[in-house]
């Protein structure tokens, strides 16, 4: 686990692909377990330790959570997360470029409208509005081009479930390695290439600004440092 910021009231860390933010049904030791027991030994902290779990991540994505160390911390960010006060960027790779877009550093509005299949823990996308259906709204930008993949930014101006993966499989764009979206094969390592790679918010106790990146994993820095300035 590497923290990337902490204080008395919040702390963020990487989450690497693979690891579930809470728990869940699989019995798995969570991340939120893995943080506290690390607070704990770190500040030597003799009783129970407080840590709320304000935003998850997909477990075969990697990159930036945060997680609240105090009751006040957490009711003000659960609050921040849910009013879209907290700016989330994230990176991916693909193996299509969005058809008709060039690399030329602008954002592109993608408008759908999401329904979630519980069963197969899954969402559909649809160009309009249904049933059930709730509306998702990201913004995109192409960072650079490979041989063979391509790198994206993110930023999403709604939370829907698994938004980024199922509207980019919606234009022809599956995440690399992102089989439930139509990925053509697999990561090695069982990973999607999708990162959580940058937060930035108004900190809930403070209020100082708050602006953290992750680290770049292998494949995502190697696409970026080929891009053409």
């Amino acid at each position: 686990m590497e923290v990337l910021y902490e204080d008395n009231h919040i702390i963020i860390v990487y989450k690497e692909s693979g690891e579930i933010v809470q728990g869940d049904k699989t019995g798995d030791v969570p991340l939120s377990d893995t943080v506290k027991a690390w607070i704990k030994v770190t500040h030597n902290k003799p009783s129970n330790v407080f840590l709320g779990v304000v935003h998850r991540l997909d477990r075969p994505a990697q990159g930036i959570v945060v997680f609240a160390k105090t009751s006040k911390a957490l009711t003000r960010l659960n609050k921040m997360f849910a009013t879209q006060e907290v700016h989330k960027t994230y990176w991916v790779i693909t193996e299509n470029l969005p058809q008709t877009e060039n690399i030329d550093g602008n954002f592109h509005f993608l408008r759908n409208w999401l329904v979630r299949n519980e069963k197969q823990n899954k969402s559909y996308a649809y160009d309009l509005e249904r049933a059930n259906s709730k509306e998702a709204i990201l913004e995109y930008r192409i960072l650079a081009s490979g041989k063979k993949y391509h790198l994206l930014e993110v930023k999403l101006h709604t939370g829907r479930h698994h938004q980024i993966r199922c509207q980019l499989a919606h234009i022809g764009c599956p995440i690399k390695g992102d089989l439930k979206y139509g990925a053509k094969r697999s990561n090695p390592d069982g990973s999607i290439s999708l990162l959580a790679r940058k937060i930035e918010f108004e900190h809930p106790v403070s209020h100082k600004i708050i602006s953290v990146e992750s680290p770049l994993p292998r494949l995502f820095s190697e696409i970026y440092s080929s891009k053409v300035e």
